[in-house]
Parts: C-alpha cells; sequence; structure tokens
C-alpha cells in the first residue's frame, strides 16, 4: 500500500506542475483535488486555442465528470460572474478578487459550519458569534455583515445553486441550514453587481455536489468537548451515462460551554441528476430542523465571575426549512447555452426572547402595571390596563415570543453566447429573475419575574395595545415581496492578454406590508435601480495578471425595517413593529484593483494575490438603538459610510506542504454627522452620542492575519494547525469612538489526521489551543435595567456587554469511505 500511496504522490506532483490535477482511482469516495485559486476544474473536450486568432472555431464544450477514456482534454478553472448555475468565466478574465473555498477546506475544519472555511481561508473574512452559538455566526467580509441575526443590515448576497437564499422578511442567512458536507465549492464574487440585491460587499456563491462531481459514500463521526456529537453521511453515484444520484444527511449536538447554549442541528440535501450530451437537468431538495440556545451577549462584570455565563434567558431559535430547485443548462447552438432554475422555498422562524422590561407596578397605585414613566398604563390584550399580580418588590421582566413564516418562490433564466465578436473572442450573457415570497410575522409579550439567575418566567399576562403612539402590543403582519432582476455582462478580449468587462442589472423591488391588527403597519414600497459595472484584465506575463474595476449594487429595505422606522415610535428591534414610514434604498459604489499570479517552484505551486478596494454606501441603513428603553430602537438612513483596504495573500500548495498566508486591512468610516442614542458612558444629558465624519465604524476590527499549514509527515500521517489574529475594534454603541476598543485576539488551532487503511481515518484537533479568553463582539447595555446579583445586586459598573468565544476544546472523530 505505501508503494500505492507513493505512486498517487508522484503522479500528483507530475500533475501540479503541468497545471492539472488528476483523481486516482475510483477505490472510495473523494473530494476532487483542486489547484487554481481552490475552484473546481472543469474538462474542456477541445484543446487549448492557439496563438493565432480563430475565425469559425467551434466553441469548447465543458463537462464535468467525464470518464478518463474520453477525447483528448485540458482542465482550466472558471469563476462565476453571474447567479445561473454555469461555468463562469476563466479566472484570466475575472476582473475582481478570485476567492474560494473548496470541499476538502471545509472538511479539513471537521465542522458542520461552513462558516469556519471562510474564515480560516478567505483573507477578509471575520466571523463574530453575535449570538453566543457558533452555529448563527455573523460573517463579515470587507465591513459588510450577512447574519442570521433578525434586524441586522444585511450587505452580501448568498446564493445556494443558483437561487438566493437570503430570507424574504429580513434577508437575514442561516447558515445553520446549509448542508456543509454537501458543498462542492464556495467563490465570494466582489464587483459585480450581476447578483443582485444585497451583493453591496459581494456575494457568496455555493455550488453542491451531485451524482456526476462525486461518487461512492462517507461516514463521518465526531465528538469532543461541551458534549459534542455530530456525524454526516453522504453517498453519491453515476448511473450509467446519463444520471446521477446525490444524497447527505447531518446531524449534531452539542450542549455549548455557556449556561442553557445547547445546539441541535438536523439535515438532509439530496440532487437527482440527468445528462445527455450537453444538456443537464437537476432536482434538488433539503430540509432541515434546527434548535439552539444562548443568543445574547453578556455584561463584561458576569463574565469575569463566570465565562458561561447567561443574561437575561430563555434566548432560544428554533429554525426550520424546505426546499425544492430545479435547475437545467442545455447547450442550443455551438456558441449559444441556455439555463434556467425554479424554486420553492418554505421557511419558518419561532425566537424566545427573555429581557428587562420597561413595564412596572405603577406609583400612585401599586396594584396596577404601567410602564417605566409611571404615567402610561401598561395595557391587555383587552384593552383594560394590567392588575397587579406580582408580589412586592419582585423584578420585572419580559418573554418576547416572535415567529417569521415565509414561503418563497422564483424562476430565472439565463443565456450565454460565445460567438466571436469582431474576429475576438467574447462572451456575453444575459438573465432574468422573478422572486415572490409571502411572510407572517406575529409578535407576543408576556410580563414575567427575575430571579437571581436572570431567568425570566413567565406569569401568564400579555401586553396588549397601549399608548398613544403606540409603545407596546402584539403584533400580526403579513408581508409580500417581489424581486425582479434583468442583466446583461459581456467580456470582449481585445487580445490575447487584455480583456475587458461591461454590463449591469436593473432591480424593481416591490415591498407590500399587511397590518393584521390594525392600519398602522399598511405600506406599498417600490424601488428600482441600474447598477453598472465595467473593469478590465490584463495578462502581463503567463504567470501575472492585473485586474481593476468599477461597479455599483443596491438593496432595498426590508419589510422588517420598514415596519420599524419611525423615530417617535420605536419598537422592540426585531421582535415589535408599529409604524411604517419610508426607506431610502442603500446603494454602494465601488472600485477593486490587483495582481495575482502563479508560479511552479521545486516545492510546490505558488500562488499569491494582492489588491485593494474602496467601497462607498449612499443612505445607509442602520439600527438606532433608543436611550433608556432597553432593545428598543429603529432603522434609520445615516447618510454615506465608507469601507477600504487592502488585501494580500500568498500560498504554497504541493501533496506535501498546504501553505497559506494572509493579511487584510480594512477602513470603514462615518463620512456623515450624525446623532444617534447610546448606552455608553460618554452619551450626553439626553443620552445621546455625536458621530463626526471620520468616526470608525464598530464592530469592524481594522486588522486580520491568518496563517495556516499542513504537512504530510507521513504517507499516512498529516498534521497542520492554524493561527488567526485580529485587531482591536470599537463596541456598538460607541459611533463616537471614545470608549476604549474590544482588545484584539490572537487564537491558534491545531489539526491531524491518520490514514489507518485506504479506506478508513481517524483525525482530531484542538481549538483555542492556549485557552485564549477573547471575546468576538460587544456593544454597550442598560445598566440599571437590572441588578448585578452576582455584587449584592448593586447596579452594573461596566457597560459593555460581550460575546464570549470558546474556550479551549478537543475533537476527535473517524472518516470512512466506500
Amino acid at each position: 500500500m505505501g508503494e500505492r500511496l507513493r505512486f498517487k504522490r508522484r503522479l500528483l506532483v507530475a500533475s501540479v506542475s503541468t497545471g492539472l490535477v488528476l483523481a486516482g482511482p475510483a477505490e472510495a469516495a473523494q473530494d476532487e483535488e483542486t489547484n487554481v485559486q481552490n475552484l473546481p476544474p472543469v474538462e474542456v473536450t477541445a484543446p487549448p486555442p492557439s496563438p493565432a486568432r480563430r475565425t469559425a472555431a467551434p466553441r469548447p464544450v465543458a463537462r464535468v465528470g467525464a470518464p478518463s477514456s474520453a477525447s483528448p482534454r485540458t482542465r482550466i478553472y472558471v469563476y462565476p460572474t453571474s447567479p445561473g448555475t454555469g461555468r463562469g468565466i476563466d479566472v484570466d478574465k475575472v476582473a475582481s478578487a478570485i476567492n474560494a473555498v473548496d470541499a476538502n477546506q471545509i472538511k479539513r475544519t471537521g465542522s458542520l459550519n461552513v462558516t469556519d472555511a471562510l474564515r480560516d481561508n478567505i483573507a477578509g473574512v471575520n466571523i463574530s458569534e453575535v449570538t453566543g452559538n457558533p452555529f448563527q455566526p455573523n460573517v463579515e467580509f470587507r465591513g459588510f455583515v450577512v447574519s442570521p441575526v433578525t434586524g441586522t443590515p444585511q450587505g452580501l448576497a448568498v446564493y445556494q445553486n443558483g437561487v438566493r437564499i437570503n430570507e424574504a422578511f429580513s434577508d437575514a442567512v442561516n447558515w445553520d441550514l446549509i448542508p456543509t458536507a454537501a458543498i462542492r465549492s464556495v467563490t465570494l464574487v466582489t464587483n459585480n453587481p450581476a447578483f443582485g440585491l444585497n451583493a453591496l460587499g459581494g456575494a457568496l456563491n455555493l455550488q453542491m455536489k451531485d451524482g456526476f462531481t462525486y461518487q461512492g459514500a462517507e461516514l463521518d463521526v465526531m465528538g469532543g468537548s461541551f458534549g459534542r456529537i455530530q456525524g454526516s453521511a453522504q453517498w453519491g453515484k453515476q448511473v450509467d451515462k446519463n444520471y446521477g444520484v446525490y444524497a447527505a444527511l447531518e446531524g449534531l449536538r452539542d450542549d455549548g460551554f455557556r449556561n442553557f447554549s445547547q445546539s441541535t442541528v438536523r439535515r438532509f440535501y439530496g440532487d437527482v441528476a440527468y445528462k445527455a450530451g450537453d444538456s443537464e437537468f437537476h432536482a434538488n431538495m433539503g430540509v432541515a430542523k434546527n434548535d439552539f440556545g444562548a443568543s445574547a451577549t453578556v455584561p463584561a462584570e458576569l463574565l469575569d465571575k463566570y465565562w458561561g455565563a447567561t443574561y437575561t434567558t430563555p434566548q432560544t431559535t428554533s429554525n426550520r426549512v424546505g426546499y425544492l430547485n430545479f435547475t437545467g443548462k442545455v447547450d442550443a447552438t455551438p456558441t449559444w447555452t441556455l439555463e434556467g432554475t425554479a424554486h420553492l422555498r418554505r421557511y419558518e422562524q419561532k425566537l424566545v426572547d427573555g429581557n428587562p422590561t420597561d413595564v412596572q407596578q405603577c406609583g400612585a397605585d401599586p396594584t396596577l402595571l404601567c410602564f417605566g414613566n409611571d404615567t402610561t398604563p401598561a395595557n391587555g390584550t383587552n384593552g383594560v390596563q394590567l392588575a397587579n399580580p406580582f408580589a412586592p418588590g419582585t423584578i420585572l421582566g419580559e418573554i418576547d415570543r416572535s415567529s417569521i413564516r415565509s414561503t418563497s418562490f422564483g424562476v430565472s433564466g439565463q443565456a450565454t453566447n460565445t460567438d466571436q465578436l469582431f474576429g475576438h473572442d467574447n462572451r456575453f450573457v444575459m438573465g432574468a429573475s422573478y422572486d415572490a415570497s409571502v411572510t407572517r410575522y406575529d409578535a407576543t409579550a408576556e410580563i414575567g419575574s427575575i430571579g437571581e439567575n436572570y431567568v425570566v418566567s413567565g406569569s401568564g399576562v400579555f401586553l396588549g395595545a397601549t399608548g398613544t403612539p403606540e409603545v407596546a402590543g402584539p403584533v400580526s403582519l403579513r408581508t409580500i415581496n417581489q424581486y425582479n432582476g434583468l442583466y446583461a455582462m459581456d467580456t470582449f478580449n481585445v487580445t490575447d492578454a487584455f480583456a475587458i468587462t461591461g454590463g449591469g442589472r436593473f432591480n424593481v423591488a416591490r415591498i407590500t406590508l399587511e397590518d393584521q391588527l390594525g392600519t398602522d403597519l399598511n405600506g406599498d414600497h417600490t424601488f428600482t435601480r441600474f447598477n453598472p459595472v465595467i473593469g478590465g484584465t490584463y495578462k502581463i506575463t503567463p504567470e501575472l495578471t492585473a485586474y481593476a474595476g468599477y461597479s455599483e449594487a443596491n438593496r432595498v429595505p426590508t419589510p422588517l425595517e420598514l415596519g420599524c422606522s419611525d423615530p417617535v415610535r420605536p419598537c422592540l428591534i426585531a421582535a415589535f413593529l408599529v409604524s411604517d414610514p419610508p426607506l431610502k434604498q442603500v446603494v454602494s459604489k465601488t472600485v477593486e484593483a490587483g495582481l495575482r499570479g502563479t508560479k511552479e517552484l521545486n516545492i510546490g505551486t505558488l500562488g499569491w494575490k494582492v489588491g485593494g478596494f474602496r467601497a462607498t454606501n449612499y443612505d445607509d441603513i442602520a439600527a438606532v438603538p433608543v436611550p433608556d428603553r432597553t432593545g428598543f430602537g429603529y432603522f434609520a438612513n445615516v447618510g454615506r459610510t465608507r469601507r477600504q483596504g487592502l488585501e494580500a495573500e500568498v500560498s504554497i500548495k504541493s501533496p506535501t506542504l498546504q501553505f497559506q498566508a494572509s493579511y487584510a486591512f480594512l477602513d470603514a468610516r462615518f463620512l456623515d454627522a450624525l446623532t444617534i442614542g447610546s448606552d455608553s458612558l460618554f452619551a450626553d444629558a439626553n443620552g445621546h452620542i455625536h458621530v463626526s465624519p471620520g468616526n470608525q465604524l464598530p464592530a469592524i476590527p481594522r486588522h486580520r492575519v491568518k496563517i495556516g499549514i499542513d504537512y504530510a509527515v507521513t504517507d499516512i500521517w498529516k498534521v497542520g494547525g492554524n493561527a488567526l489574529f485580529v485587531s482591536s475594534q470599537y463596541l456598538v454603541g460607541d459611533e463616537s469612538n471614545q470608549f476604549a476598543k474590544l482588545p484584539s485576539y490572537t487564537v491558534f488551532n491545531l489539526h491531524t489526521s491518520y490514514q489507518v487503511t485506504k479506506n478508513i481515518q481517524l483525525y482530531g484537533r484542538v481549538d483555542n489551543v492556549f485557552d485564549k479568553r477573547y471575546a468576538t463582539y460587544g456593544r454597550f447595555f442598560d445598566r440599571e435595567a437590572l441588578p448585578n446579583f452576582t455584587n449584592g445586586g448593586n447596579d452594573f459598573a461596566d457597560p459593555r456587554s460581550l460575546s464570549p468565544a470558546r474556550p479551549r476544546a478537543f475533537y476527535a472523530g473517524m472518516r470512512v469511505t466506500f
């Protein structure tokens, strides 16, 4: 067996040196090896074009998973430039940075969460566990965030097999619903408006496995610290030459290191494919049922006492999803490819959120309940002021419950033409999409009592409509989203070395809100926008490419933001909506330029890239807190913001050594003056802070350094590790930059694997080797809302509330392939 493995190693060395990666014999299931920027290879059944200009040669036909006995072929690496499921464009012609993660990099993390692989392998990506749960992180790239937290202004679009999966009500992305084992590759596309709404900072494009790209079977089980038990199974088979079947099943149970922070993940993904000649059709579906706890930050003083502390529980999230997608691709002529998708998605989420409350016993009549100003009565659901059922001295709290039920459907079509133009190679893409969704949103508030463990116990007393303007009460809202898009892009080869790209996308969005309990939330909003793109690439040498481009993108206010945008009538963000004044759409204008290259060395393939970018947002939307009302706020346009920076990366890849190092610098600032509410110690007498042009955006670290290495000690034993440095960042609520920053942190991780037999692998990993105690996110909170029970019931002195990172953790597992 050792001789066989050494032979395979020599074969791979030869493949890397020619720019190809070949798969070994089909003895056991394995993820395909990748080479250029971690992209899956595409086989082309015609030889590469000669330097001489072609006049009537047929277009090379791209195939995936063709048998090795087919006609002579080469392999190229392509990058997506549109949402369609086609093969994209040669990476040398992409006028933006190349960022990609493959299935092997995802597998190396040992995680069922794809965001861990994005954090470890893409220079500009940073992760914050805002919810306190590793399966629901905020992913930040270049200062733009995509988050599962309802109410977070979103700045990235996410696609799965050509279908946009940002949820309809808030544009949130629930990472826990994505079947990680089934991912073939993830590309992070920047500077490209073809991906439609929310692609301000870019779009994450997930391509999934199928029976043509993955054959065999794999079982993977792992366990370790904090009660972690997880397992996955995947199976793929090509039936004859025309059919492919693939399925993946994943499950996880984790007790978490914090109180009440358990996680349960259950999800399935399947794909049935048919291929005939140059036509390919897929039907894929997925279901998931996941439950999580500990979804909030914790006062720093409680963390000083116990790193696993929580504050105001319960904090639980339940996510359910089921979806069905159809995709098809037909090479209608040698130069025209037609693609189409149709999808149906059902999503349900239930949140239970324990909080402090503004309700208290009335000063004038202690037998009744009032709001904090002691003059506004707290009414019940029958409209009558609530009687006070609590004993004197009881500390009151509130259990806020909300539910989202969305049904989304849509269709899209795309056509690609590769006819020459004026005797030059040319690639033209045009497409259109229509997406619609109907959402039902409901919320209630139950008054309860808070014990010294900060657990809110319900009383069965529910708040009804109260006050003029209304300050509390149940919500029942129906929303209808209709998104239309029409895009076209053309890449023209001026010479064999110089290519230019131009095009754009026209977006139309209509959002209708229908209040089910009254009229305050009724609204009908339409937004339109054309976003252009222009760029170019120049291949200076065969091993060096320069690129530059300019683009625009937009995002429209979500139904959630439109339902909570009145400063006079703030709402409990992500729980209660009270009013529907209009908001402007956000427009981002981005310029990007850089260099990238590869070179064959004796020790392996050297890859490197360096680039800079500047993105300016106009009419940016932010969640603005209201002073002295815990959790309350509203969404508002806050003027212009800017994000600019530099990203650099170098990597070496060989059969024995995988090395990667990257550095990202990000400068994110407000460009306009702003006055907002804050619980900062530097707030004025009215609870406001004053933001000046040039102040840095909070929760965005300026520096990120990543280093990763994997080394094959022998043919069957591999060791590796990675280090991550993230610099300090301002806390949310410190937009005026007056308070001390959240400290920087450096964390080290180790992993190893041992190939016991051809089919059995043992592996292990240690996360946070040196048991570093650090926080990935911080904000201010109302120190007077509740007493500090760990300090004799006195008020909190430290205004910071933090998201603690996991302590040191050990995991071990076994992977069996067939």
